[in-house]
């Protein structure tokens, strides 16, 4: 077995033991159990928001400086990221062309 210690491994690709034995659930309890997980996001942005909110200060001077916003995925990533490249525009009135060459690569 390859297993890495916890600590080198990031928490998204940890297995979380909650969920261990999901298969064997009723959906009851599988849907209990997703509802108790998302609940656990909330405070876990907040531990952050001083990283995020620098994060978004960053992009918004680089943005302005005429910077350029680049998504990188493969598979379910890289077509989410598509989605939301989509969406800039609508929902954050920013021009179309700031997203236009990821979209021109479909």
């Amino acid at each position: 077995m390859n297993a890495r210690p916890s600590e080198t491994v990031p928490v998204t690709e940890q297995e979380n033991p909650r969920t261990r034995n999901l298969s064997s659930l009723a959906v009851a309890e599988i849907v209990g159990l997703m509802n108790e997980e998302d609940a656990l996001v909330a405070s876990a942005v907040r531990s952050v928001l001083p990283e995020v909110t620098c994060a978004v200060e960053e992009i918004v001077a680089r943005l302005s400086g005429k910077g350029r916003l680049f998504y990188i995925g493969t598979g379910t990533s890289g077509r989410l990221g598509v989605l939301d490249a989509a969406e800039c525009p609508p929902t954050f009135g920013v021009s179309p062309d700031l997203c236009k060459q990821l979209l021109r690569w479909l």
